[in-house]
């Protein structure tokens, strides 16, 4: 079993790590600010100048490649790593010459801090690689054990196997076998799974792996999500927690509305050309309608018509409405391309400048599949307590293969939690999901009615 004393050393190493690389940027801006910008303005900084530039080219890489989950050693895979880093330097360089105009009224080249850049992305690369190895090296993947109440927890467990660097779920344990022998086979493993068992096991479980510090991860209830978006109530002796689902306040809605149509706007202007050039390439290829308008539902259940450029063939749903596959022909060889780096999407900016929808939230859903949906899941309009969204919680971490139910997990998580920080957050890491393919995935091809049966007994024990 792995050493438990040296798990108290990953931050640690994280750390240093995340320092070293820190230090190496930093000291590479400020070899190219002092040689090639402040010795060619007409008034030059002085030592403390020199100094404070160095210290705001630290903090915005800090700030930036944080953003996008750059220091997460140990945790993400290493190509993932690669452009969470890359994301990172391009944003702050950018930024940086940005800032480097202005101080030098734009007389200064860009050629250096592109060197710069180049020279970074090649470090980061390595650093990367590196430092994942000896995480793997160090903390090898866990051996576990998940513990399930129904069969559902196949999916879980195949998407946990894809991550072997991490995960090793060697054992498995009905919620049905003796509660004596569940907390003995726990106790041969590092890390334990909570997938979908009844509540007082669970809760029995959840004690007893904390009395004896075992590692646990819990597939969470809908119950569960509602519950971590509480505030603490101390206004007595016994310990309240108050969950106030009222969404985000007054003055945040109005800064929310505010910064969607800021956003909208500023970036219907930059995507302009690529709009265009999509266009073309839709009318070229078929000679049909670039775009195609659907009816979606958005806040209190609202039905409006959500505009995306066309991506499959013309009357594709002439038998009724249907998910796009995984492989699905009726996507042309355009749409695949849109698709994938998402510029399918772009066309959504007008919904947002007219408020039928926000940069963030869930996804809208059509009406019919939501109806089909909430048959045997009526939990599912619980998405429609605020706007929908360009990109959300399920957008970004999930895939078009997502389970409607995981799906209201992860938009409940927003809706519980959400601020005008996580849509920050969110949208940043939208941009990098942008550069993952497996993100674009279909569905499993297979009919919706099939994925609620396999459901139901999940949904059930809600």
């Amino acid at each position: 079993m792995r050493n438990k004393n040296r798990d108290q050393f990953k931050r640690l190493i994280t750390f240093f790590s995340s320092f070293l690389i820190i230090v190496l940027f930093g000291y590479g801006f400020s070899v190219i600010w002092y040689s090639s910008y402040n010795s060619e303005m007409n008034d030059p900084f002085w030592y403390y100048g020199n100094i404070l530039m160095v210290v705001i080219y630290v903090f915005v890489y800090v700030l930036s490649a944080n953003s996008f989950s750059a220091f997460r050693l140990g945790y993400l895979k290493a190509g993932s790593l690669i452009g969470s880093q890359t994301l990172g330097i391009l944003l702050t360089n950018a930024i940086t010459f940005l800032e480097i105009s202005l101080i030098g009224r734009g007389r200064l080249s860009i050629m250096p801090l592109l060197g710069l850049t180049a020279a970074e992305i090649v470090i980061a690369i390595v650093w990367c690689l590196l430092f994942t190895k000896l995480f793997e090296c160090i903390y090898p993947p866990r051996k576990m054990i998940i513990v399930y109440g129904n069969r559902s927890a196949q999916y879980l467990v195949k998407k946990m196997s894809s991550r072997v660097d991490k995960y090793i779920i060697n054992e498995s344990i009905s919620c049905d076998e003796d509660i004596e022998l569940i907390k003995e086979r726990i106790l041969e493993h590092e890390a334990v799974i909570i997938s979908d068992i009844p509540s007082k096991l669970k809760n029995q479980l959840m004690k007893f792996t904390f009395e004896n510090n075992v590692r646990t991860y819990l597939n969470p209830k809908l119950s569960d999500i509602l519950v971590r978006g509480a505030d603490e109530c101390n206004l007595f002796d016994t310990p309240l927690l108050l969950c106030r689902n009222d969404g985000l306040s007054f003055e945040q809605h109005v800064i929310k509305r505010g910064m969607d149509v800021l956003f909208s706007v500023v970036l219907s202007v930059i995507a302009s050309p690529f709009m265009l050039i999509t266009a073309l390439a839709i009318k070229l290829y078929d000679r049909g309608p670039v775009l195609y308008s659907q009816e979606r539902l958005t806040e209190n259940g609202r039905i409006f018509k959500v505009h995306k450029f066309r991506s499959m063939i013309v009357d594709a749903e002439k038998n009724g409405a249907q998910l796009a596959g995984k492989n699905d022909d009726r996507i042309t060889p355009v749409g695949k391309i849109i698709r994938k780096i998402r510029f399918d999407e772009l066309p959504q900016l007008f919904n947002v400048l007219k408020g039928d929808m926000s940069f963030v939230g869930p996804r809208p859903e059509r009406p019919q599949l939501a109806a089909e949906y909430e048959k045997d899941m009526p939990e599912f309009r619980y998405r429609l307590k605020v706007k929908a969204g360009l990109t959300g919680y399920a957008q970004v971490m999930g895939k078009y293969n997502t389970t409607p139910y995981d799906k209201l997990k992860l938009d409940l998580m927003y809706i519980e939690r959400q601020s005008l920080r996580l849509d920050f957050k969110l949208i940043l890491m939208t941009i990098k999901i942008v550069f993952v393919p497996d993100a674009t995935e279909g569905v499993d091809e297979k009919p919706i009615k099939t994925e609620r049966e396999e459901h139901k007994e999940e949904l059930e024990r809600v």
